[in-house]
C-alpha cells in the first residue's frame, strides 16, 4: 500500500478506520442496468436497445418466415438485447431465456420432471393412499417447451437461446427436429395418460380422473397471464412458432444443416451517431439534444479509434461503465500514478483483443 492520497470517492480504503470502528456503508445508486431491485430492469433492456436498419429488416424476415434468427458478433454488441427489444416493441410479454453451457441437453430446454419429489410425497400421503400425487404437479416446462406451449396466433412467445456455440456438438442438430416438427412428447406424462386410459377402460377408475394435464410454464407472459397450459396425451403442440433468437460468439462452427434452417444476422460494433444514441438511451441525464459532456465524447472517440485503427474492441457495456463513473464525478485518468501503472480508465476500457 502506497502513501498516495486516496480519492474521496473511495468506499473501501484497505483497512478499517480507527476513528470509526463500526462504519456504515452508504453505496451510491447502481448503474441502471445493474439495479436488481428494479422489477422493470428486464423491460429496460429492451427499451434501451437501439436497432439499426439491417437488424430491423432481419427481425421482420424471421417473423414472416417463422424461422429462428441466429445472431453472431463480438461479445457486448447487443445480440441478446435484441430479443428483449422485439418483445417490448411488439407487446409479446416476458422473454423466455435458455442460457447454454457445454452440459446443456435438449431436454433441459423442453421440461423437467421431479420423479424423486413425487415418490417422496407419495410416501407421505395421509392414510397410505395407493394413488400417487398428480404427475403434472412435478413436471415443469423449460424455456423452449414454454415457448412452444404458450405461443398463439399473433401472440408468439419470444425465446432467447443464448450462446448456442457453447453447446456440445449434438444440441444444434437435436434442435432441428423440434424446430421442424413444432411439437414434442413428454414420455413420462404420455405413459401416465396411457395408463390412466387403460384403467378407465378396465373399470378400475372413473373417467373423472382423465383430466387433461395442466403443466407449469417456465416464465408466464405476464403476472396476470396463464401460468399453466394443457398437455393432452402428454404432447406439447406448437400452435404458433415462437420468435426464437439464438446468439453465438463464434467459438465454434455450427452444423450446416442447422444454419440452413436459421436466418443469420451479424451485429457489428456501434459507431458514430448510433454509439451516441445508445449512450443517451442508458442515462436519463444525457437524454437531451445537447452535446454530450466532453469526457463522455472523449471515451466514445477512444473506443471508436481503437476498433477502427487496431481492430481491438471495447464492449459497449464497458464504455457505459466508464460513463457511469464519470457522471458520478469520478476522475478515471489519475495523472499521479506511478510509472507503468494503468489508470482506472485504461482498466475499465480494456479491449477484448
Amino acid at each position: 500500500m502506497t502513501n498516495r492520497k486516496q480519492p474521496d470517492w473511495y468506499l473501501y480504503r484497505g483497512q478499517p478506520s480507527p476513528e470509526d470502528p463500526s462504519p456504515k456503508l452508504e453505496l451510491p445508486p447502481p448503474p441502471p442496468w445493474r439495479d436488481f431491485s428494479n422489477r422493470e430492469r428486464r423491460r429496460q433492456r429492451g427499451l434501451t436497445f437501439r436497432p439499426r436498419d439491417n437488424e430491423i429488416r432481419m427481425v421482420n424476415a424471421a417473423l414472416y418466415l417463422r424461422r429462428p434468427l441466429l445472431i453472431t458478433g463480438l461479445p457486448g454488441t447487443g445480440k441478446s438485447s435484441l430479443a428483449f427489444a422485439v418483445a417490448e416493441a411488439l407487446g409479446l410479454g416476458e422473454v423466455l431465456e435458455w442460457p447454454i453451457t457445454s452440459r446443456s441437453q435438449l431436454k433441459d430446454g423442453l421440461y423437467s420432471y421431479d420423479a424423486i419429489g413425487r415418490l417422496q410425497d407419495s410416501n407421505l400421503t395421509p392414510g397410505g393412499s395407493k394413488e400417487p400425487p398428480p404427475i403434472e404437479n412435478y413436471i415443469r416446462l423449460g424455456p423452449l417447451g414454454s415457448a412452444f406451449a404458450d405461443s398463439h396466433p399473433n401472440q408468439p412467445r419470444v425465446l432467447l437461446i443464448d450462446e448456442i456455440d457453447k453447446s456440445d456438438i449434438d444440441l444444434p442438430n437435436d434442435l432441428l427436429n423440434i424446430f421442424e416438427e413444432g411439437q414434442f412428447v413428454i414420455p413420462e406424462l404420455a405413459r401416465h395418460v396411457q395408463q390412466m386410459q387403460t384403467r378407465v377402460e378396465g373399470g378400475k377408475t372413473d373417467e373423472g380422473r382423465m383430466i387433461t394435464p395442466q403443466l407449469r410454464l417456465d416464465r408466464p407472459r405476464s403476472t396476470t397471464a396463464v401460468k399453466r397450459v394443457p398437455a393432452p396425451d402428454g404432447i406439447i403442440h406448437c400452435e404458433e412458432f415462437p420468435f426464437v433468437v439464438l446468439t453465438s460468439n463464434g467459438e465454434r462452427e455450427l452444423p450446416a444443416a442447422f444454419l440452413r434452417r436459421c436466418l443469420r444476422l451479424r451485429i457489428e460494433p456501434p459507431k458514430g451517431s448510433h454509439f451516441r444514441d445508445i449512450v443517451r438511451a442508458h442515462f436519463q441525464e444525457l437524454a437531451h439534444p445537447n452535446p454530450l459532456p466532453p469526457r463522455v465524447e472523449a471515451y466514445i472517440a477512444q473506443v471508436e479509434q481503437q476498433y477502427t485503427e487496431k481492430k481491438s474492441y471495447v464492449p459497449t457495456d464497458q464504455l457505459l461503465n466508464a460513463i457511469h463513473m464519470v457522471l458520478n464525478e469520478v476522475v478515471l485518468e489519475e495523472p499521479d500514478l506511478a510509472e507503468g501503472q494503468e489508470s482506472l480508465a485504461q482498466q475499465i476500457l480494456r479491449a477484448l483483443g
